[in-house]
């Protein structure tokens, strides 16, 4: 049933309309399932070349029956500021783990990211990471590592000089550039290849073509992200006041 655990049926069917080729926004419509839950399923189980129903059920069966036998001993999910469900808070990080996912982000290094993005704060010790997590230290050493490298997240030591792990407001604009950066290095290399596989050739417009198309997205993302940088330091709006009745 909507909003219910997936059944091995309706795992046959995304099973199904993966291999027709179909969005997942699609199977989720035919499935009556919100998009985040066919993303989440097949991101957490192979991925959308390697999903098998009868495999992801029986792996999901196993991860309800660890839960069972370790919920006594694990903890409630942490209280939460503002009045938020610290449930509905949890669903959220897992949802915004999974689209970081599907975009590319190793697992381990996306639930980190969504962890800091969605902490008011914005910063995290390593231990807080641990806790919230429930993953071992190494794994988020590793994860801290990897997001420090390509330039998403900073240290910082506070007042006891403790470590903190800080996701800037700029994170977003930092991303997009290095993306950026990325394309054009691709298209410096595109172009080698023109000279290499000889002027006029097909191989070499094909590479030429690359090149021009890659060059055009690079710089357009470059431009629209220094034209939108000031949105990610802009304050909420305050609620507006209810007008007379």
């Amino acid at each position: 049933m909507p909003g219910g655990r997936l059944s091995q049926q309706e795992r046959q069917q995304i099973a199904l309309g993966l291999a027709d080729g179909l969005a997942y926004a699609e199977i989720g419509r035919r499935l009556d399932r919100p998009t985040s839950t066919v993303t989440r399923e097949v991101m957490r189980n192979g991925g959308p070349t390697a999903y098998r129903a009868d495999l992801a059920h029986r792996a999901t069966e196993r991860r309800a029956h660890r839960r069972r036998r370790s919920a006594p001993a694990g903890p409630a999910a942490a209280p939460q500021a503002h009045g938020r469900d610290p449930e509905a808070v949890r669903a959220y990080e897992e949802t915004f783990t999974t689209a970081m996912m599907a975009s590319g982000s190793p697992k381990m290094m996306a639930r980190v990211l969504a962890c800091l993005i969605t902490s008011d704060a914005g910063c995290l010790t390593a231990s807080e990471l641990v806790q919230r997590l429930q993953v071992s230290p190494a794994s988020v050493s590793k994860a801290v590592a990897f997001l420090e490298s390509q330039g998403l997240i900073r240290r910082e030591r506070d007042e006891r000089r403790r470590e903190r792990y800080v996701v800037d407001d700029d994170v977003w604009y930092q991303s997009m550039m290095a993306s950026a950066r990325s394309t054009a290095q691709i298209v410096e290399t595109a172009r080698q290849g023109v000279a290499v596989l000889g002027s006029g050739t097909p191989a070499a417009a094909r590479l030429e073509n690359i090149a021009r198309f890659l060059d055009f997205v690079s710089e357009s993302i470059a431009r629209a992200a220094d034209q939108a940088r000031e949105i990610l330091h802009s304050k909420p709006a305050a609620p507006s006041e209810p007008g007379p009745s």
